[in-house]
């Protein structure tokens, strides 16, 4: 198994910083001309960035680690017979947020983690024109960087006197996300793209939650795993039970919550009901 070290660390974060300037470039050649958008098979878009940075990454992480198979959102058939042989493999999203990129928000990232027994163990999430990062290694931290500034992220206590701030990926999921609210306690909406962005406000205090009731898949989850592990959050599916990875033959999520504080009593604030959520 891979030893976890901070120089491993160091490289696969420079991994994707030289990403983040290949999406930068991008963007910014995409401001006077458009770029080019074709429509997966999940009815998701997918642009010639995608599958260029899937493959840059796919190359560096080879290079960096020969004997590791990398897994891509836009490499992904691989049957399970041969994936669930591999004690570790590099997980990636090379473009969370191509609808972002697209709309020229800028709440897009690069989403990187090192999976070890089918656990996240080392996790990147990088907005290269937010110019923020997200990073964890087990047993390590997590940590924020903003430019050149580092910060630890650290446990934090819910605060119930004041409304429960709700990640959420857009305007129209607030009904749905309503139907999970318990009426003893008041929440507040932050709306933001890219599952990696609000992963990020999760772990840096600026939601408590991201609820999430609908398509995801687990590139992009899987570094808010271990980011919000070595902070004191977790990740829970609508049975509050942990997410699994590389079990199926699909990558598909079920709906989930990310935390920021895991003692907390989050079954009392979010009651699931799926027959419900419609």
């Amino acid at each position: 198994m891979l030893k976890l070290t901070s120089e491993l660390l160091q490289q696969t974060l420079d991994i994707a910083y030289l990403a983040g300037e290949h999406l930068t470039h991008f963007y910014q050649q995409t401001a006077s001309s458009a770029v080019q958008i074709s429509q997966k098979s999940d009815n998701t878009p997918v642009t010639e960035v995608d599958l260029f940075l899937s493959q840059f990454l796919i190359e560096k992480l080879t290079a960096l680690t020969p004997s590791i198979p990398v897994l891509s959102e836009e490499n992904c058939n691989i049957p399970l017979a041969e994936r669930e042989q591999w004690h570790q493999y590099w997980l990636i999203d090379p473009l969370d947020g191509t609808q972002q990129f697209i709309n020229r928000t800028g709440y897009f990232s690069v989403l990187i983690t090192l999976m070890q027994n089918n656990q996240a163990v080392l996790g990147i999430i990088h907005a290269p024109v937010l110019q923020t990062t997200y990073y964890a290694m087990q047993h390590y931290g997590a940590y924020k960087k903003v430019a050149q500034n580092v910060q630890r992220l650290l446990p934090r206590t819910l605060d119930l006197s004041r409304p429960i701030k709700v990640a959420l990926g857009a305007s129209r999921a607030k009904k749905k996300a309503r139907q999970t609210f318990n009426d003893n306690y008041q929440y507040e909406f932050v709306i933001c793209g890219s599952s990696g962005i609000k992963s990020g406000l999760v772990a840096d205090g600026s939601c408590d939650c991201y609820l999430r009731l609908g398509k995801t898949s687990e590139w992009d989850t899987a570094p808010a795993e271990i980011i919000l592990q070595e902070m004191g959050g977790a990740v829970f599916d609508d049975v509050y039970q942990p997410l699994i990875y590389n079990q199926k033959n699909d990558f598909g999520n079920p709906n989930f919550l990310m935390v920021s504080n895991k003692n907390s009593n989050w079954q009392k604030l979010f009651r699931f009901n799926i027959n419900s959520l419609t």
